[in-house]
C-alpha cells in the first residue's frame, strides 16, 4: 500500500509537477458535485493534458491498486464524482480542445474537457450546433459519462444518440475506440451504448466524436398555460402524435411558475405551463403552429404567447434553465435536492400528480418540472441539511416517486444518472440483468478501481 507521499511522488514521475496537486482547496473542490450527497476529498488531483498522460496515470493506478475518479466540471447531481474511496481524481479541464469539425459529415471530434457552450461557439462558424442541452454548462466527457439529456431530447435525442465514437483509456491503460465515423454499422457489439452512461466506471474518455446539426432556418417559441398538469401533458401527447416538429417542450408546475416570476421579475400566469420551441422553415412552422393552437385548445389551454425575437427566446429559456437558482434564491439557508424519474408518456400526468401529492403530504417546499416530450420529470426540493426530519422526508419523497415510476414501467432516473443516490434501486429495476452489468464491470476493471461503488456496486467477494 502506497503512502500519500509515495503516490504523489509516483505521479510526479510521469506528469509535470504542476499537473499534480494536493492543495486542500483543490481537493475540496473535487470532493463534491452539485448534489446534496456528503462530500469526500481525493488524496490527489491530477490534470492530464493528453491521452498519453491519462495512460500513464491509469497504468500507475493499476500497478498500485489506487482508485481513480474522472472529473469534468462537477455539475452532476447524484454524487458521481465524489471519491468516497479517496485515491486519484483526474480533472480533464486541460484537455479542452475542439480537434476537428467535419462539417460535411455533421461530425465533430473533441477532447472531454470541452464544454457545451464552448463547442457551440465554435460550431456556429460552420452553421452547425450541438443539440444536447442539460442546462448546466457541463463538459462533453461528463455528459457522455452520464448519458445527459435535456430540453431538446424530444427532437434530437439524448447524449447516447449523438456519440459516434469514443477514445477510452481502460483501467489497465489500454486504449480502445468504441465506434467509427460511419452513420451506421452492423459490426461487433455496440460499445458506444455500453460506455455512454457508464459514469466513469468502465474507462476514461479522452476523445469523443459527436453528431451535430444544421442551425435551423427559423425558430419560434411558445408559452401555453393550462388549468391542470394532466391537461398540459395530454396536449403534448397530441402534438407529438400530429407530427408537429417540436424541438423542446417543458412542463413547469404552478409553484415553479411562482418562483420563476419572483426570481426573473416576470408576470407569467402562475398555472401549469408548457414552454415550447419549434425548429424549421418559416412558412412550414407557421402552419404547424396554427395546428398546434387548435390542439391545445382541445385541452383547455387558457392562454398562449409566441416569441420569435432572439432576445425574447433567450429570456424564455433562461427562465426555465434558471429555475433551480430561483428556488435557491427563494429559500435562503436551505439546500436543493434535485431528483428525476422517467415514465411512459401516457403515465406522465398521473406520475406528476402523485409526486405533487407526496410533496404536499410531507410538507416540503419545491417544484416539479418535466421534459414532457420524453416522459422525464424532475422534483426540486428545498431542505435544511441541519434538520434531520427534513432530510428524512426528502428521502421518503424520493422513494415514493421512484417506486411509482418503476411500477409504471419506467426508470429511477431519466438523465441525472445513478451515482450513489439511485444505486439502491438498481436491483429492483434491472433484476438479473444487474448481474450481467457486474460481470462486464469486473471484466473491464477486475480490481474495481474506476469510480468504485458508483452505478454498479460490485460485491467485495467478487473483486
Amino acid at each position: 500500500m502506497l503512502t500519500n507521499e509515495e503516490l504523489v511522488a509516483s505521479l510526479k514521475s510521469v506528469l509535470p509537477a504542476e499537473q499534480v496537486s494536493i492543495n486542500e482547496t483543490i481537493r475540496e473542490q473535487h470532493g463534491k458535485d452539485e448534489s446534496y450527497h456528503t462530500p469526500s476529498m481525493p488524496d490527489v488531483v491530477v490534470f492530464p493534458a493528453s491521452t498519453e498522460e491519462v495512460i500513464k496515470i491509469m497504468k500507475l493506478a493499476s500497478q498500485y491498486k489506487v482508485p481513480v475518479v474522472p472529473f469534468g466540471r462537477g455539475t452532476s447531481l447524484e454524487g458521481h464524482v465524489i471519491p468516497y474511496d479517496h485515491g486519484i481524481t483526474i480533472d480533464f479541464s486541460l484537455m479542452n480542445k475542439v480537434l476537428e469539425v467535419r462539417e460535411n459529415d455533421f461530425l465533430v471530434r473533441v477532447q472531454p474537457g470541452v464544454t457545451r457552450t464552448q463547442l457551440n461557439k465554435e460550431l456556429k462558424k460552420y452553421g452547425l450546433f450541438f443539440s444536447v442541452d442539460p442546462g448546466a454548462d457541463a463538459t462533453l466527457g461528463g455528459m457522455a459519462a452520464t448519458n445527459a439529456s435535456g430540453t431538446t431530447a424530444v427532437r434530437y435525442g439524448v447524449m447516447r444518440d449523438q456519440v459516434r465514437d469514443l477514445e477510452v483509456v481502460l483501467a489497465d491503460g489500454t486504449v480502445i475506440h468504441t465506434g467509427n465515423l460511419a452513420e451506421k454499422s452492423s459490426s461487433g457489439l455496440h460499445l458506444n451504448g455500453l460506455f455512454v452512461g457508464s459514469e466513469g466506471t468502465l474507462g476514461c474518455f479522452t476523445e469523443l466524436t459527436l453528431r451535430v446539426y444544421g442551425i435551423p432556418e427559423y425558430v419560434m417559441a411558445a408559452r401555453a398555460s393550462f388549468p391542470s398538469v394532466q391537461d398540459a401533458v395530454s396536449a403534448v401527447v397530441s402534438i407529438l402524435q400530429a407530427g408537429i416538429p417540436v424541438a423542446r417542450v417543458e412542463l413547469v408546475d404552478e409553484p415553479s411558475m411562482k418562483q420563476v416570476n419572483l426570481f426573473n421579475d416576470t408576470n407569467y400566469k402562475e398555472q401549469p405551463t408548457l414552454f415550447m420551441e419549434f425548429h424549421g422553415n418559416e412558412a412550414g412552422l407557421k402552419q404547424d403552429v396554427e395546428f398546434m393552437k387548435e390542439i391545445v385548445s382541445d385541452y383547455h389551454c387558457e392562454g398562449i404567447e409566441y416569441e420569435t425575437d432572439q432576445a425574447a427566446l433567450n429570456q424564455l429559456w433562461e427562465a426555465r434553465h434558471n429555475l433551480a437558482y430561483a428556488f435557491i434564491h427563494g429559500y435562503p439557508g436551505k439546500k436543493m435536492m434535485t431528483t428525476d424519474v422517467c415514465v411512459p408518456i401516457s403515465d406522465l400526468g398521473a406520475a406528476i400528480d402523485n409526486a405533487r401529492e407526496a410533496l404536499n403530504k410531507l410538507d416540503l417546499p419545491g417544484g416539479i418540472v418535466g421534459h414532457v416530450g420524453d416522459g422525464n420529470f424532475h422534483a426540486l426540493i428545498m431542505i435544511d441539511m441541519n434538520n434531520s426530519e427534513e432530510i428524512r422526508k426528502s428521502e421518503e419523497f424520493n422513494e415514493v416517486i421512484v417506486i411509482d415510476a418503476l411500477e409504471r414501467g419506467g426508470t429511477c432516473t431519466g438523465e441525472h444518472g445513478v451515482g450513489v443516490g439511485k444505486q439502491k434501486y438498481q436491483e429492483r429495476e434491472h433484476g438479473q440483468a444487474l448481474q450481467v452489468m457486474e460481470r462486464i464491470k469486473l471484466a473491464l476493471d477486475p480490481e474495481n478501481l474506476l469510480n468504485p461503488n458508483k452505478l454498479i456496486k460490485v460485491k467485495r467477494e467478487l473483486v
